[in-house]
């Protein structure tokens, strides 16, 4: 990693302290008997930390999820499924990010379910290489989701004001498609570890979908050239309050020959202890370029979630503008007890990457998205 410098990132956070970036590339075992995270933060390019959510404590802290997001540029669809123990959900959202005036924000269609934390159990791995299939159907609703190893299918169905919502997608992977795969601790105010507590996710990029989103007789298609998904696949064992900023996205890019390339970036940061590793990397062609540490020029909250972004990784590697044109704003507050409070906004990026071997790329109006949550749960 690159010399951090106070004078070349002026205005920022302080990128505080050495983060190392500390690369898994055998099965690691997570927990110990007893619940004990034996990882103290480290990424892999493939899902290679074995969990066992049998021995996670306390189990009704536990929370589980899968959360497919697609868009092409015009219409979003959030395909989710979550197990948190004391109970769950399967959902689907259409999102008009194109729609200003915020008419016809989301089309929704979701199914709760409170207790049991053996029911609809998630998948423990879900990477190329683990074929599995995870399935809801309880009356009108159904979530299913897929994974083989060169594709991912999706599909919801449910109720929506007296209609049917159908929704499938099909994601296309790369031979041995790269994902980022991180394990991130958490400290208490004393900066001790919490020895049981941890955030395992896997953030699964540059995905060429084609699919559908139906509500009665209307419907929205969506093509692979020009539409990705992400996968974000969670497991873990969480304090009660948490932060933290997530930004993706994926396009097509030409090379100065004219060939065609897949980039993307994946960038989260703020949530847990981040010493050994972040959740931080580009995207090349379906092979993981890691990069250093991410923080944004100007925090947004309260009322610049609109105005520009302007991101920076420590090590140079990711400079990025990201001009806003939709604020996916939602908050969904239980008393100020359990909330979950989200600006999710979307925009064009333009900027410069730098890949593993210095080749430098240049980011023309790439639309993606950064989030900045607070959550208490």
């Amino acid at each position: 990693m690159a010399t951090e410098s106070k004078k070349t990132y002026v205005g920022f956070k302080e990128f505080k302290g050495e983060r190392r970036q500390v690369e898994v590339t055998a099965p690691t075992k997570l927990l110990d008997e007893k619940g004990n995270l034996l990882v103290k933060g480290a990424w892999a390019r493939h899902n290679l930390f074995e969990y066992d959510r049998t021995v996670a404590r306390p189990q009704w802290r536990g929370k589980e999820w899968d959360f497919y997001q697609f868009s092409d540029g015009r219409y979003m669809v959030q395909i989710s499924m979550a197990n948190i123990s004391i109970g769950g959900y399967a959902s689907a959202n259409l999102v008009d990010i194109r729609d200003a005036e915020h008419k016809n924000k989301v089309i929704s269609s979701m199914a709760i379910w409170v207790g049991g934390k053996n029911k609809h159990v998630m998948p423990e791995n879900c990477d190329q290489g683990h074929p599995n299939t995870v399935e809801y159907k309880h009356g009108d609703f159904l979530f299913r989701a897929e994974t083989t190893d060169r594709k991912r299918i999706v599909e919801f169905k449910g109720p929506y004001k007296g209609e049917m919502v159908e929704s499938r997608f099909e994601m296309d992977l790369f031979e041995n498609h790269e994902n980022i795969t991180i394990v991130t601790p958490f400290k208490n105010k004393k900066g001790q570890y919490k020895p049981t507590r941890f955030f395992m996710t896997m953030k699964q990029n540059c995905m060429p979908a084609s699919g559908y989103y139906k509500v009665g007789d209307k419907e929205v298609k969506f093509d692979k050239k020009d539409t990705f998904a992400v996968l974000d696949w969670g497991r873990g064992i969480w304090p009660y309050n948490n932060v933290w900023y997530w930004g993706n996205g994926a396009q097509h890019i030409k090379d100065a020959e004219g060939k065609d390339h897949i980039f993307g970036f994946e960038i989260t940061w703020a949530i847990g202890d981040e010493s050994n590793a972040t959740e931080t990397c580009l995207f090349y062609d379906g092979k993981a370029h890691k990069i250093g540490p991410v923080d944004v020029e100007v925090f947004p909250k309260p009322d610049k979630y609109m105005q520009p972004w302007h991101f920076i990784s420590a090590d140079g590697r990711f400079d990025m503008v990201m001009t806003p044109f939709f604020d996916h704003h939602s908050d969904m507050n239980g008393l100020n007890i359990v909330r979950m409070h989200s600006h999710q906004v979307h925009g064009m990026w333009n900027g410069t990457v730098v890949l593993d071997d210095g080749t430098k790329l240049e980011i023309k109006d790439m639309y993606a998205f950064c989030e900045y949550v607070e959550n208490k749960w």
